[in-house]
């Protein structure tokens, strides 16, 4: 496999900021990792996972190994007159999958169109919009171990999923490439449209009668529309978590600030729009050089040109600051920072 030294990340992250690995390696068989990684040299060297670079911020070069997810493919692994189950690569396109689900009548994940990234990445985060998150169809996930070098097999209770959050978030961060993930789709669809904004969108399509294909577009055209394109303006979608607070603390704020949105989690705890947060804080738009804030959307950190990474970080943490110094909320990063 080609092995690349001293390889330019600007083209293999979204936010389009330059970085350099010292080595980079593409992946496009499970082989080839063991192959690549039995050498002593990459003992004592960072290794970073990378798929679509579209939820990391590099703010220094990679003084080790970058390994690119290339494992494609697409199969279906078993099927019942009501389920599809299908094995898929992890370096495979996310909305390309999506699309290739919608297309052949397999309910799940069309409410996760246009979210960018790779397949592999999908369970890491637990990528969520308009009222679904991929942990609801994730049946198994098969990773490699770049320490033990051995294929780890993960189910969906395995993968402790939370709000942005999982295993490989945690226990085993930085330690894994994900190579197939399975996933468990339905024949049947039924419809989330219990999203306002996607309840909205749909009403001004003026739908009556919906489709796999009408829930993905509506999602298409709501994204396109609020959200900057990274081909257009360097991003990585939302750069912070939406905070989940205690009804109590809820309560408090909101006789200070009557206005204030939230969403029930359970019986204890309420989730607040990071992108209200800050935009009362005035950010909204806010530009500093080629670092900044998109003008449409709060949550959206952008590079307008030629921001380095530590120019973004420095503006997110800025943001963080102002937020939790009125409402008393540290705002949590969903992009991950190398």
């Amino acid at each position: 496999m080609p092995l690349e030294e001293r390889y330019s990340l600007k083209k293999h992250n979204t936010f389009g900021v330059e970085a350099c690995a010292r080595y980079f390696a593409p992946i496009r068989q499970v082989e080839e990792l063991e192959e690549l990684l039995i050498a002593d040299m990459w003992k004592s060297m960072p290794l970073l996972v990378l798929g679509e670079g579209s939820n990391i911020l590099f703010t220094r070069d990679v003084d080790g190994l970058v390994l690119k997810n290339e494992i494609k493919g697409i199969a279906v692994i078993r099927e019942t007159a009501d389920e599809v189950w299908l094995k898929v690569g992890g370096g495979e396109n996310w909305h390309r999958f999506v699309m290739f689900c919608v297309g052949n009548h397999y309910a799940g994940v069309e409410n996760l169109a246009l979210i960018p990234g790779s397949v592999g990445a999908a369970p890491v985060q637990n990528i969520g919009a308009y009222g679904v998150e991929v942990k609801e169809v994730v049946d198994e996930v098969v990773a490699w171990h770049l320490e033990t070098h051995e294929l780890l097999h993960f189910s969906n209770a395995d993968c402790a999923f939370g709000y942005r959050d999982s295993i490989f978030k945690q226990t085993y961060r930085g330690k894994l490439m994900i190579v197939w993930v399975v996933f468990r789709l339905s024949k049947h669809p039924h419809f989330h449209t219990d999203y306002a904004a996607l309840r909205e969108e749909l009403h001004r399509m003026g739908v009556k009668d919906l489709s796999l294909r009408i829930i993905c577009d509506a999602v298409i055209r709501i994204r396109t529309r609020k959200l900057p394109d990274p081909a257009k303006i360097g991003n990585a979608g939302s750069f912070f978590k939406n905070p989940q607070i205690l009804v109590a603390q809820y309560g408090e704020l909101k006789t200070r600030f009557p206005d204030l949105p939230s969403f029930p989690v359970d019986a204890h705890t309420v989730k607040i729009p990071a992108a209200w947060l800050i935009e009362q804080c005035g950010w909204k738009g806010y530009r500093e050089g080629d670092a900044g804030v998109h003008s449409h959307q709060a949550l959206v950190l952008v590079n307008y040109g030629k921001a380095t990474g530590q120019q973004i970080l420095q503006l997110s943490e800025r943001i963080r600051q102002s937020v939790y110094e009125r409402f008393g909320i540290m705002l949590e990063r969903e992009v991950n920072v190398w």
